[in-house]
């Protein structure tokens, strides 16, 4: 009795397998060396599909059900078994579980730049990385083409593959798609279609399709994108010559107020930071030690050099001339110079009723009130008289 039981065990009645990971692919039916009984039952689960390999030929492809496996199931090994002459009996045969459901979030990107001609730019190098998944379609032609006699094959064992086919049609696709650099980011999805639609002949050879694609960024290098930036804050900042007359004005106001080295220091270290290059920086920081050791904390001669008749080697600094801003329509404009405020008197567009602010004072103020711009409107000759006959306004 122990002879048959042992006997019996030889023949494999049922076949499954239950995918308990993320990333297996394909899997092996251990059969042991044993024989397969003719009619046992084999359970294909939803998202499964297997493949029967007998003695090296791959013969039938089962999808999702359940498959009692004799001769109108297996017309391969039907043939291969002779089974049509009427003669069925165990057989052996390697058996191949294929996940055929989709692995996600395969990660991709470019190893190394890639040169595209740019209407604007001319040649720049981009990089680029996105995310895509895998089916295996054609199971019977992944088998054939990739997994081989693989044991257990794993999503990681094609990846690398399937990313050099994505980079090199990507590399084409964007080298050809005459989108400029500045406006790829808004045309990722289509760029995405186009690479997929490229990619999809040659993974179809693997027995594979990509159902999604996703460009997730493309970007320039470092150096490239710091000049971009530097190119964006010119023209945020619109009228250079304006803004350099308020940058002038504010590092001036700076420096004044800047704790220790006395006013000199102030001025010097001002005029240094609105001229913004090194050398001049240096000129600055001279001219405001030189002043500064000759002045007093507080601008004065030193009694020393005051009662000799000495004066310091370096005259001081020039009076520097306080720019305005003028309020116009509930906004901001300027600043202005005395000169240019000078002009606007005389076609009307400033008044005494101008509010007018500049920088150490308090707030906004009439024109007229303030004494330095009330000269301005002191000059301006009267009204001429009314020739007689006329009526006065």
């Amino acid at each position: 009795m122990a002879l048959f039981d042992f006997l019996g065990s030889e023949f494999i009645e049922v076949i499954a397998w239950t995918d308990d990971t993320r990333d297996t692919m394909v899997w092996r039916f251990e059969t042991h060396g044993n024989a397969i009984k003719y009619g046992a039952k084999l359970t294909v689960r939803e998202g499964q599909a297997a493949v029967f390999v007998h003695e090296g030929q791959l013969a039938d492809v089962f999808g999702p059900g359940l498959w009692m496996l004799e001769t109108n199931n297996m017309p391969v090994l039907t043939r291969l078994q002779h089974w049509h002459h009427g003669f069925q009996s165990p057989f052996k045969s390697e058996i191949y579980f294929v996940n055929t459901t989709r692995f996600n979030n395969n990660k991709w990107g470019t190893k190394n730049p890639i040169i595209v001609r740019d209407p604007e730019f001319g040649a720049v190098r981009v990089r680029a990385f996105g995310t895509y998944s895998m089916r295996a379609s054609d199971p019977a032609r992944f088998m054939a083409e990739i997994v081989g006699t693989d044991g257990e094959f794993t999503a990681d064992e094609i990846s690398y593959q399937i990313r050099n086919v994505i980079v090199q049609e990507f590399s084409r696709a964007i080298a050809s798609s005459g989108i400029p650099v500045l406006d790829m980011a808004a045309n990722t999805g289509d760029l995405a279609k186009l690479v997929s639609t490229a990619i999809a002949p040659t993974v179809a050879q693997y027995g594979l399709t990509l159902p999604e694609f996703y460009i997730e960024n493309i970007s320039l290098p470092d150096e490239v994108e710091r000049m971009l930036d530097k190119r964006t804050s010119m023209g945020i900042v619109g009228d250079l010559g304006r803004f350099s007359q308020y940058a002038m004005s504010e590092a001036m106001l700076r420096g004044a107020e800047a704790p220790g080295g006395g006013i000199g220091a102030g001025i010097g270290a001002g005029m240094g930071a609105a001229l913004g290059a090194g050398m001049a920086q240096r000129v600055g920081a001279g001219m405001a030690q030189r002043v500064g050791g000759a002045m007093g904390p507080w601008g004065q001669i030193p009694a020393t050099a005051a009662g000799a008749g000495a004066y310091p080697a370096v005259p001081p600094p020039l009076p520097s001339e306080r720019v305005w801003h003028i309020a116009v329509n509930g906004e901001a404009d300027g600043p202005y110079g005395r000169a240019n405020l000078g002009r606007m008197v005389r076609d009307g567009s400033f008044t005494r009723d101008t509010l007018v602010w500049t920088p150490g004072t308090e707030g906004w103020q009439k024109a007229g009130e303030v004494d330095e711009l009330a000269q301005l409107f002191t000059v301006m000759p009267p009204p001429p008289p009314v020739p007689p006959g006329l009526p006065s306004s």
